[in-house]
């Protein structure tokens, strides 16, 4: 790969990672709700989830799946109504947990198999390996791809963690707290639109 496409792929992965989207909008949440140290593994579990997701597009699961549009749709049925659930238990909380008390944030292998089912994350794979996957050195440009990705990953959605824990004490005061938590889960369903399409 030359010095411009990974330049190119590197801004490719950094916006797509940091752009609002399912994963984000749950982390800015998480953030919230959990603060940043109880929202890492779900952090951790993005990165993985995606990099998996992307070795295995890259290694012919979106040609399955473009032979197999059936499995798509069951794909994206299966992520929507998992994230409208994400977005009923996010409207629904009332109060910030703290400690080991009050709810809990997603599990590491939660976020990493809710990768599998991200809209989002499917369209940003299935593009990476289209533009950026080298047919005359394949198998090590899909390797560098996911390498990329997992490099400007967990910075990018360290950020949105991070700007909701900041926010933690301001919404500490209960009604602050269930109108942010009610726009999240907004939010979060608007997430799903490009999927509609």
């Amino acid at each position: 790969m030359t010095f411009d496409a990974l330049f190119a792929l590197v801004l490719f992965g950094l916006t797509t990672s940091i752009t609002p989207g399912p994963n984000n909008m749950m982390l800015f949440a998480s953030g919230v709700n959990f603060g940043f140290r109880r929202t890492i593994p779900h952090m951790l579990g993005i990165g993985a989830g995606f990099f998996s997701l992307l070795l295995g597009v890259g290694f012919g699961l979106g040609a399955l799946l473009h032979a197999l549009p059936q499995l798509y749709l069951a794909l994206k049925i299966a992520g929507g109504i998992y994230l409208l659930y994400i977005a009923w238990k996010i409207g629904s909380s009332r109060v910030l947990a703290e400690g080991r008390s009050g709810g809990r944030p997603m599990t590491f292998f939660g976020a990493a198999a809710f990768q599998w089912v991200n809209p989002k994350a499917w369209v940003m794979a299935v593009t990476a390996m289209a533009i950026y996957a080298d047919p005359e050195n394949y198998l090590r440009s899909v390797w560098l791809i996911g390498i990329v990705f997992a490099l400007v990953n967990l910075p990018s959605v360290s950020l949105w963690a991070g700007f909701g824990s900041v926010l933690r004490n301001w919404l500490a005061v209960p009604v602050r707290l269930k109108w942010f938590n009610i726009s999240m889960a907004v939010l979060l369903v608007l997430s799903l639109l490009p999927m509609l399409k």
